[in-house]
């Protein structure tokens, strides 16, 4: 599974990285800073999931997160989005535009590879 990081925060980037690159069939194939960045990295690297700061630097308000969620799906339908947040009453709002799953960032991290193996699962039907 290709997996694209998109947050602000390098500490968090980091720190997720490394989780990422302990689980066997993950890559990491790219990081973003902001919402622009994001659509450049994503039609690059082409990923199966992109893990995604609510807060990210660029989709501020709600139309600009739909539209963010709706340009990477337009270039790939099969993409899997995570959102991430700190803000846990986020969740219904990610789920709305249409975010596969969500996770707060205040979880401990196995909530975070129960995501990512949903994701996985979903990933390889899709392939089959």
């Amino acid at each position: 599974m290709r997996v694209l990081l998109a947050d602000d925060q390098a500490w968090l980037r980091s720190a997720i990285r490394l989780l990422l690159e302990q689980q066997i069939g993950v890559e990491t194939v790219g990081e973003a800073v902001d919402a622009e960045h994001l659509r450049r990295v994503a039609m690059v690297s082409q990923p199966d999931l992109v893990l995604l700061d609510w807060e990210l630097p660029g989709i501020q308000v709600a139309g600009q997160r739909h539209a963010l969620l709706s340009d990477l799906r337009d270039a790939n339908p099969k993409l899997q989005i995570i959102v991430m947040s700190g803000l846990p009453e986020s969740s219904r709002p990610a789920m709305a535009a249409g975010a596969n799953a969500f996770v707060s960032k205040a979880a401990p991290p196995e909530q975070l590879l129960a995501a990512l193996r949903k994701a996985q699962q979903s990933i390889n039907i899709a392939r089959s």
